[in-house]
């Protein structure tokens, strides 16, 4: 049975099809989409072909527990310490939170409103659906059908 499909804003048309067109559709799934963006977040796992960009949008906040992981009880202390980590993690550590704030912000801005969200060319959703090549398989099929 295929994934529910929701409508995420206004910018996104939903998309249906018949579960028996997966056959047929699946070997046109690599080449029909240019641009796929999934958002999930780490209690959604996705199976996602190579490069294709997942936003968990839980991933700031698991740098952050990280971060803040066996503080001192004393203010002045647990301060000194996460400015150390964040020394140590250096340029890799800024590249990682700036992602995942960038992430949150991609999605809110595409209106993502359930997870997982496979978005096509930032215009098109599938929503609950795990695995990235059948969200792009659907929305494959549906294009072809539109003008």
């Amino acid at each position: 049975m295929p994934a529910p499909v929701f409508k995420a804003s206004p910018r996104l048309p939903t998309i249906s099809i018949a579960p028996g067109l997966w056959a047929v559709l699946f070997m046109f799934t690599q080449t029909a989409a240019a641009d796929v963006l999934v958002v999930t977040d780490s209690r959604h796992p996705v199976q996602a072909p190579a490069g294709v960009r997942i936003i968990e949008l839980d991933q700031a906040t698991r740098i952050e527990v990280e971060l803040a992981a066996h503080l001192p009880a004393d203010p002045q202390q647990a301060a000194a310490l996460v400015r150390q980590r964040l020394h140590d993690g250096g340029e890799a550590l800024q590249r990682r939170i700036g992602h995942a704030y960038q992430g949150v912000a991609d999605a809110w801005g595409l209106g993502i409103a359930k997870i997982p969200a496979v978005v096509v060319d930032r215009r098109y959703v599938v929503y609950g659906e795990p695995d990235v090549s059948r969200a792009v398989a659907r929305i494959n099929a549906y294009r072809s059908t539109q003008p």
